[in-house]
């Protein structure tokens, strides 16, 4: 298959897979949804869904790419060529270039919010209020857009820098910053007055809400839409990994720290919003218009705003970058092109999808799919559907249909207990928990 480049160290991959999975899933989705989802008890199932479904996921996805050291569609050809298993790949390909397309907007909402916060001009907008502002700028013809491309552009840059030179090396700045940041804003709000009316919403289960079916949707989007999984990435960046690192290790480092990251993400927003007596069940605006609004309201909000703002931003851009090297990788693999002709194709392309979405909440508002928007229905549909279908037929991929000495090898698991029970949660419980939430989501619609 020819060489192919690799991670320059196992500290540099974890950095930057760890990345991949830490975006706006973790601060801006994590929030709301576990605001309208109950809280701690959304946060119980989502890390049940980590450990039992998320994690099993992560090894198998990562183990097929590192055993084909190609792309997303060559990971599955290489394993099962001339069946149609082979065209596996091209789903989480398509459902990766998807969610660039809409959350490529969502990443600008950030971005201008960052800029206008940390020259001040966000906070002028209090006297007509942040939700008009918001509803303004998500309106306007143009300028949504003009920040969808800025991102779509610099990680665009980012991945035509290669793996080591441009994956790795701003993962190894970016992620330590953003730990700083999130440990600095949760150590903050824990000393708000009646902070702990947040650290017991988001701690203090109400387990009636076990009760409610879709908060098991939501737990299981959560996890897949936080981690990655489905997207090819793992596949993509596993490509990349040499036989030295420890597959499993590093599968559960990643887990841990994502998780991890959202948790004293929802220790930095909750404890806040619970202070200035703001509704955590505020849903998607929670980030754009209600934390602005406390960040006025606190001591030193505006600079804690522009933090928050700074962080929510890099987030989205180390997830970007991944999410850009799936398609990327395969455009270099599969058309020979040079990684910055193929890196600059796909830009344009995704900019081109995602056009849509940045126009939906304006000219192209009375769109509608179903009960949603245009970027509403993009995201729901990949996140409620795509990728747990995706998830599950990478399952019954690894665990039924490659050989279990293979599979158990490749996991690096061969010989170990925990091998076999990896394998039987691919077999069995993984998808049975997904399908049987699939179903659940189909009759809710």
């Amino acid at each position: 298959m020819g060489s192919r480049e690799q991670w320059g160290s196992r500290q540099g991959f974890v950095l930057a897979t760890i990345g991949a999975a830490v975006g706006l899933g973790n601060i801006w989705r994590f929030s709301y949804v576990a605001g309208e989802n109950g809280g701690a008890v959304f946060l119980f199932l989502y890390l049940i869904c980590i450990a039992l479904v998320g994690l099993p996921l992560v090894i198998a996805e990562l183990s097929l790419g590192r055993r084909a050291q190609g792309d997303a569609v060559a990971a599955f050809e290489f394993a099962d060529n001339g069946t149609p298993w082979r065209r596996l790949g091209w789903i989480s390909v398509a459902a990766a270039v998807l969610i660039l397309s809409y959350y490529a907007v969502i990443a600008g909402w950030a971005l201008k919010y960052f800029i206008g916060a940390a020259s001040g001009n966000l906070w002028t907008t209090a006297g007509v209020g942040f939700g008009a502002f918001f509803q303004q700028f998500i309106a306007d013809p143009g300028e949504p857009i003009g920040w969808q491309a800025a991102m779509i552009a610099a990680a665009m840059f980012t991945v035509a820098g290669g793996v080591q030179r441009g994956i790795e090396r701003i993962n190894r700045w970016l992620m330590p910053v953003l730990v700083i940041i999130i440990m600095g804003l949760a150590a903050y709000a824990l000393f708000l007055p009646n902070a702990g009316a947040g650290v017991r919403f988001l701690f203090a289960p109400d387990w009636s809400v076990l009760s409610e079916p879709a908060v098991y949707i939501a737990a299981l989007g959560q996890a897949f839409f936080s981690l990655g999984i489905g997207m090819a990435i793992f596949v993509t960046y596993g490509s990349y990994m040499p036989r030295t690192f420890s597959l499993p290790s590093s599968a559960a480092a990643i887990a841990f720290g994502d998780s991890l990251f959202a948790i004293v993400a929802g220790l930095a927003i909750f404890p806040a919003v619970f202070a200035f007596g703001v509704d955590p069940t505020a849903g998607p605006e929670l980030a754009f218009i209600t934390l602005p609004q406390v960040f006025l309201d606190m001591p030193g909000g505006r600079v804690i705003g522009a933090i928050f703002f700074a962080l929510l931003s890099m987030a989205a851009f180390t997830s970007m970058v991944a999410l850009m090297e799936v398609p990327v990788s395969v455009a270099v693999h599969r058309l020979k092109l040079r990684r910055w002709t193929a890196s600059a194709a796909v830009g344009a392309v995704v900019f081109a999808v995602g056009i849509p979405s940045a126009m939906s909440f304006g000219m192209l508002a009375h769109i509608q799919i179903g009960r949603h928007g245009i970027l509403d229905a993009i995201d729901a549909g990949v996140s409620n559907f795509l990728l747990p279908i995706s998830g599950v037929l990478v399952a019954v991929f690894v665990g039924w249909r490659l050989k279990r000495s293979d599979s158990l090898h490749e996991a690096d698991l061969a010989g170990s207990r925990l091998g076999d029970a990896w394998l039987w949660l691919l077999r069995i419980l993984v998808p049975i928990t997904i399908l049987t939430i699939l179903l659940q989501s189909a009759s809710t619609l």
